[in-house]
């Protein structure tokens, strides 16, 4: 896909790549698009010239050899820090736990500029989901994903930050496994495995930053991917 700039009507975007690509949607379809140009097509995009640190941001980035206007911006995007040290670890206004609030230079056009989280995922998931049902006839379930770190394993992944059109939490409590024994605590994050699958097509610089996954069953639901962030009581961060 093209750069996308503000203002662009990704469904217009995604149907053409698609098309170009040779493929044609199927009822089942899904699709996982990348966070970043969700965050270019909405205006999430900021230059860094045009911010201010303020003295807790500079004190910050002192501390942590970062850019200070990079630094304010995370504490703007965030309700709380919750760890400052090597790295600052934040609670977003969403209420996603990741490291800088989500704020990114990769594959953004210029060196003084940075994307920010979009402001509603599941917002944005629910109206991509909608113009795809409008222009191809079809029910397409949204996933857009972004790379997070995690606490206890090493290495990134794409998680599902926004969705639409789908199960994102699959309870299989009350079930049974295949000796016959009752499964107590498993609740499978089915979107964030999808989101991750299509992270592997994606890749960081192949210009590929929308997937759609065929042949994975489910049902259509109206759940939102802001159901996949554990309470604050169960978080060992918070």
């Amino acid at each position: 896909m093209p750069e996308i700039r503000k203002g662009e009507d990704l469904v217009e975007r995604i149907v053409a790549a698609v098309r170009k690509a040779g493929l044609r949607f199927e009822e089942g379809d899904i699709v996982v698009v990348a966070q970043k140009i969700v965050s270019k097509a909405e205006g999430a995009v900021v230059r860094l010239a045009t911010v201010n640190p303020s003295s807790k941001a500079q004190a910050l980035a002192e501390q942590l050899k970062k850019d200070a206007r990079v630094v304010e911006l995370v504490l703007k995007e965030s309700r709380r820090i919750l760890r400052q040290d090597r790295v600052l670890i934040v609670e977003t206004h969403h209420g996603f736990v990741c490291a800088n609030a989500g704020i990114d230079h990769s594959n953004v056009p210029g060196r003084d500029v940075v994307t920010l989280l979009p402001r509603n995922p599941d917002r944005s998931a629910e109206a991509l989901a909608a113009g795809l049902r409008k222009k191809t006839g079809k029910r397409i379930p949204v996933i857009i994903s972004d790379t997070f770190g995690r606490p206890w394993r090493l290495g990134l992944t794409n998680v599902a930050i926004g969705a639409a059109g789908l199960p994102v939490l699959l309870d299989l409590r009350g079930t049974r496994d295949r000796e016959g024994k009752p499964l107590a605590a498993t609740i499978l994050a089915v979107a964030d495995e999808l989101a991750a699958s299509a992270g592997l097509l994606m890749g960081k610089s192949e210009g590929i930053p929308v997937v759609v996954i065929r042949g994975y069953r489910y049902r259509p639901a109206s759940e939102k991917a802001a159901q996949i962030i554990r309470p604050a009581l169960e978080d060992l961060f918070r």
